[in-house]
């Protein structure tokens, strides 16, 4: 039977791929046929769902059934929209493409002084991607026309507009007739996702400064990379926007950060204009990475992530030394062994090599592959077996500490396992987030998610959703609080329900808070208005500065669990979307907090809790007792709604019972037989409302949680 190439059906996204056995990129066509390559396959990563099919597709057109597609010539792309709700569960490969061998031999032949390793770092929406884009377009890794955000591989990144996943790709570029290897690290700009720009400067060396030419400096992550020493490039980007004011940026980057102006380049990165002229002033001014291909091996886990045929595929970076498949290595913090079963680079998938070698990137999968999770330890340095002595392990990371933690509960509880298994995948492809498993009475099992901060758990859910269609019930975001007892004792509490009740509770117990100091740009026409929002928010000002003649920078100490209460949004609202906004741990601080409780009969829902200052009860809690009002069936009783911190009742409201009208048989007569019955008809819903229990439907719960 002849050779059949595999039509790959991916359910979830609802695209159809074909991949000739001959290509190493697959080109996307839409249903009409054209062209078009704003989704890329490598988007369908490992948790996506994919169907592997076997078909013989004629050169014109293939008919899978003429109710459902029809195929046009060459390399298809099907809108398989029909498939999105399909409850059945597929497994996925990983975008994958094999080197060709001229392109290998060129690599090989580049020397580690014409290696650089760079990363863009820049505010949120001020071109990384885009910039990234024209780069992998001027080296030929992709084809030019139409790329959008090719680095951005998921979803969720695509839909906002954001970047989430640091994402990494290895260049192949010409320089005054010498090839020079470039290794790029997009970085996420939000501070939510600030521990995937540690990993990735780690893993680089230089970094090109990016600053958009209307809006100028941003504090954003620039801090960032001056604490991890790396060289900066400055780049002006957007001077083709009428509001564009290169020279002011250009001041901005002189006197903030002492970068000589003249070395920086002023680009379009959207229209291309003057993009030719910065991978020049990366191989002149950007450092080479320093190692020996001689020297023990000695590379530092960056990221992971897993692959249900592979297993957990590492990112590394080599310092030393080199990598060849069936090489036997260890990690140094746990001395397991593992035989290497394939090497090599993002070129912008996952393109095996022959070998890596010491200052590239690249990546590995092992053979037996790598089952547990927790054995890829981010920041771990990792060599030959027999070489463990003739090394020193690389400074490793800094665990991100999580500041936000939610309940996560499955809407329906047989898909409890199934969402374990998701959940567990995507925690080992982002490791800032924790997980512990829970119960509650209303809602089941579930989890407990600390996350670093709403935009990063918010980010989470779209992608259990979109990536393995999991349907969560989240609660409300808490923030972890600490409580010291009289003997010095402390005690972390990130979970509402296990925080102490009650004035005795706290009477030889010390409550805090976690702060944070939270640095906000804004420009000065809108710095009363944001003033109010932090002082309306317990803040407590720390400094005010005049970065330029229209740009402000204010410092606030506040508490973090007003951050995570919306206040992005609110300032963004504000400042009609020109404040920006980063904070940094500011410890914890003595407090006047206690637990709110929603309380249904008298008897505690375990869901629905929340630790908050006490000038904020009371406003809670008439709110929280008016919408839940709202989801209570009524009962043969009177249901009684309380908002309460410990003994006393802030909020009340009342579901009225079913009553039969007992007096519409009385006709005339005396007045005491009507109200004889209703006394009657009152004292049996007072002793049924004693030995009744209301039942919370499961609906009602999530439409109370429901933002």
């Amino acid at each position: 039977m002849p050779y059949c190439p595999a039509l790959h059906v991916n359910l979830s996204a609802g695209n159809f791929h074909y991949h000739p056995p001959q290509l190493s990129q697959p080109k996307l066509l839409s249903r009409s046929g054209r062209a078009t390559r704003n989704s890329f396959p490598e988007q369908s990563v490992a948790s996506m769902g994919y169907l592997s099919l076997p078909f013989l597709l004629p050169s014109q057109r293939t008919t899978i059934s003429s109710r459902l597609f029809r195929l046009r010539p060459l390399y298809p792309c099907l809108n398989a929209r029909s498939f999105q709700n399909s409850a059945i569960r597929f497994v996925a490969p990983t975008a994958y493409s094999k080197i060709t061998p001229e392109l290998e031999k060129r690599i090989n032949a580049v020397p580690l002084d014409r290696f650089r390793n760079f990363c863009i770092v820049a505010h949120v929406d001020h071109g990384k991607s885009t910039l990234s884009d024209r780069l992998l377009e001027l080296t030929g890794t992709i084809e030019p026309g139409g790329n959008k955000q090719i680095l951005d591989k998921l979803d969720v990144e695509r839909e906002r507009g954001i970047t989430v996943k640091a994402q990494t790709c290895t260049m192949l570029y010409n320089y005054k007739g010498d090839d020079y290897l470039l290794h790029l690290v997009d970085t996420p700009g939000h501070v939510d996702f600030r521990a995937e720009v540690l990993s990735s400067y780690r893993s680089t060396d230089s970094a090109l400064l990016l600053v958009d030419a209307s809006q100028g400096i941003q504090v954003a992550n620039f801090f960032l990379a001056f604490a991890q020493g790396l060289t900066l490039l400055p780049v002006v980007n957007k001077i083709d926007l009428p509001s564009a004011d290169p020279e002011r940026a250009l001041e901005q980057m002189r006197v903030n950060f002492e970068l000589d102006p003249t070395n920086a380049v002023l680009v379009s990165a959207k229209t291309g204009l003057n993009v030719e002229k910065v991978l020049p002033a990366v191989c002149e001014n950007a450092p080479a990475p320093t190692g020996s291909e001689s020297a023990p091996l000695k590379m530092l886990l960056i990221d992971s992530w897993y692959d249900n045929f592979k297993g957990v595929i590492l990112l590394v970076r080599l310092f030393d030394g080199v990598l060849k498949p069936g090489d036997v290595i260890t990690a140094l913090s746990t001395r397991k062994k593992y035989t290497v079963g394939e090497v090599g680079i993002m070129h912008p998938l996952e393109t095996s090599t022959s070998a890596l070698r010491a200052g590239q990137v690249g990546y590995v999968y092992f053979n037996p592959g790598m089952k547990n999770t927790n054995e890829a330890k981010i920041g771990d340095t990792l060599t030959h077996v027999g070489s463990e002595s003739l090394i020193e392990p690389c400074e490793g990371f800094e665990e991100p500490q999580p500041m936000v933690f939610v309940g996560a509960f499955p809407t329906d509880q047989s898909e409890f396992t199934r969402l374990d298994d998701s959940i567990e995948q995507l925690v080992t492809n982002d490791r800032s987030v924790t997980l512990q498993k829970e119960a509650s009475e209303a809602l089941g099992q579930g989890w407990r998610l600390g996350f670093l901060g709403t935009l990063h758990a918010s980010v989470f859910e779209d992608r259990l959703r979109q990536e393995h269609g999991g349907s969560l019930i989240i609660t409300a975001p808490t923030v972890p609080y600490k409580i010291r007892d009289k003997d010095g004792k402390e005690e972390i509490i990130s979970n509402p329900a296990l925080f102490p009740s009650g004035e005795d509770a706290f009477r030889n117990v010390e409550r805090m808070e976690p702060m944070v100091l939270a640095t906000i740009t804004v420009p000065e026409e809108y710095l009363g208005k944001v003033i109010e929002l932090c002082e309306s928010n317990r803040g407590t000002q720390e400094s005010i500065t005049f970065w330029t003649a229209t740009q402000v920078i204010v410092k606030y100490r506040l508490p973090l669990a007003q951050l995570v209460n919306d206040f992005f949004g609110k300032l963004k609202g504000i400042s009609k979307g020109y404040a920006s906004l980063d904070y940094e741990d500011a410890g914890y601080e003595k407090s006047d907090i206690c637990k709110l409780q929603l309380l249904v009969n008298k008897i505690p829902v375990d869901a629905i809790s929340q630790v908050m200052h006490r000038s904020q009860c009371q406003r809670t809690g008439k709110a929280w007792v008016a919408k839940f009002k709202e989801f209570v069936q009524r009962e043969q009783f009177e249901v009684v709604i309380q908002a309460a911190v410990g003994k006393l009742i802030v909020a009340r409201e009342t579901v009225k019972a079913v009553r039969k009208d007992v007096t519409a048989k009385l006709y005339g007569g005396d007045r005491t037989r009507r109200m004889k019955l209703l006394e009657k008809q009152k004292e049996g819903k007072k002793k049924l409302q004693s030995i009744g229990n209301v039942t919370i439907e499961h609906k009602a719960m999530q439409g109370f949680l429901a933002k």
